[in-house]
């Protein structure tokens, strides 16, 4: 009654898939977070009245974390 069919566990992620799956995510929101960090510094140390730089460096970094997940994502196919 609780048995498991081989086929099941085929269509399943590993332990592994959803550990690598999560780090991506966390290394997306720290690169994400790294870049939003250095262009708030930058609008404060230039003493900027619009945070053009937080912007500005924040896409920059979403574009770097982008690559970077997708790089590792086609990387493993």
């Amino acid at each position: 009654m609780g048995k498991k069919s081989p086929n099941n566990s085929k269509n399943k992620p590993s332990d592994s898939q959803y550990i690598r799956y999560s780090s991506l995510g966390f290394q997306l929101i720290a690169t994400i977070a790294i870049g939003m960090f250095i262009g708030v510094k930058l609008d404060d140390w230039l003493e900027m009245e619009k945070p053009i730089f937080t912007v500005c460096v924040s896409v920059f970094f979403v574009i770097i974390a982008l690559y970077i997940v997708v790089k590792d994502l086609l990387k493993e196919q």
